[in-house]
């Protein structure tokens, strides 16, 4: 990765210094300024690749300052990083609602810095890449479409590596999702009821997107996501974000894309996946046949994958076991007929 300019608006000195000489050790050029007017004023003369941007900050404070940056189209696109000393769950979900890229709190270890820092640039890089890659559409169009795909989809799933670093899935449990919703799907094509509505190019497309349903958790404080107990109201209520904010992120993604096949699917999942067939889920209460059939298929998915895994207050379900307690929420959570053809093909799923 080539050598970036990267803002530091901290009015404390120390953080200031701290900070500079992690990004000096990274390879990477920091300046420094103290305050928010002092960074809008400098913005168009360093042009950084990356802001490292306080909260708590006198006149102007870090939302205040980030809002402002993404309201200036010649600014917006830069990353943004709150680093703060506040780490309640709404500072937290406000730094992402104002456009911020990432928040760590104080104090703040210099490897967790380094590692956000490279990632954030890294994506940056690719949002680039993607965008020089739109603007030479013209010399060679379809070599231009497959590359954005491929840009694309870096893109997403390293937002799902940042999503999956805060929960308790692993890697593992994203491959099992990818798997047994293909052969779900590919079982539901045989079927009477979907044949007309799963092509092979939905069985693709759905392998692709269903990864994404909890893209949204990359918002949600890592003490909610891996709290051992039951979440209070109001936790559960910042939990259930992760849907609208998932959504949301591809929405925006979708906006610059060519061909928006895939990305529909994956926002129908990442809004919808919650959604109960009784219409008792979230965040729209949708009923029945209301909800998406991609959201339906992931729902019953993600639901074996979760029960027949190790989690840390439980030990993993046998396939068995997991389908008597997913025949007792069939026509409750679940679509009954996409359950039932789980139930015949669960000695084929991971």
């Amino acid at each position: 990765m080539a050598m970036a300019r990267i803002l530091i608006v901290d009015d404390v000195e120390t953080n200031r210094f701290i900070l500079r000489d992690i990004i000096s050790d990274m390879g990477h050029t920091p300046v420094l300024t103290e305050n928010g007017a002092q960074a809008l004023k400098m913005l168009p003369h360093i042009k950084p690749q990356l802001i490292i941007l306080d909260v708590a900050m006198p006149g102007m404070d870090g939302y205040e300052v980030c809002e402002k940056i993404k309201e200036n189209p010649d600014t917006e696109d830069i990353p943004i990083i709150f680093i703060s000393a506040y780490d309640e769950p709404e500072d937290v979900v406000k730094g992402f609602s104002v456009g911020g890229s990432d928040y760590i709190t104080k104090p703040f270890i210099p490897e967790v810095v380094r590692s956000r820092v490279s990632m954030h640039l890294k994506l940056h890089e690719d949002n680039l890449s993607m965008q020089e890659l739109n603007r030479r559409l013209q010399v060679s169009v379809e070599e231009q479409r497959r590359q954005i795909e491929r840009e694309r989809r870096r893109v997403l799933y390293a937002l799902i590596r940042v999503a999956r670093e805060n929960t308790c899935y692993d890697e593992k449990y994203t491959e099992r999702l990818i798997y047994n919703c293909h052969i779900l799907a590919e079982a539901m094509q045989l079927s009477v009821t979907y044949e007309d509505q799963i092509s092979d190019n939905y069985i693709s497309m759905i392998e692709l997107a269903a990864p994404l349903c909890d893209l949204g958790n990359m918002a949600v404080p890592t003490n909610i996501l891996q709290k051992r107990g039951a979440l209070t109201e109001e936790e559960n209520a910042i939990m259930q974000t992760h849907t609208t904010i998932g959504a949301k992120v591809l929405r925006d993604i979708e906006e610059v894309a060519i061909d928006n096949g895939f990305l529909h699917m994956a926002i129908q999942i990442a809004h919808s996946h919650h959604e109960n067939w009784d219409g008792s889920g979230y965040p729209e209460q949708l009923k029945g046949e209301d909800i998406p059939l991609a959201a339906q298929i992931v729902a019953v998915a993600s639901t074996y994958c979760a029960l027949t895994e190790n989690r840390a207050y439980r030990e993993a379900f046998s396939k068995e076991k997991a389908i008597e307690i997913m025949e007792g929420d069939a026509g409750k959570k679940f679509n009954p007929e996409i359950f039932k053809i789980l139930r015949k093909i669960v000695r084929q799923l991971k």
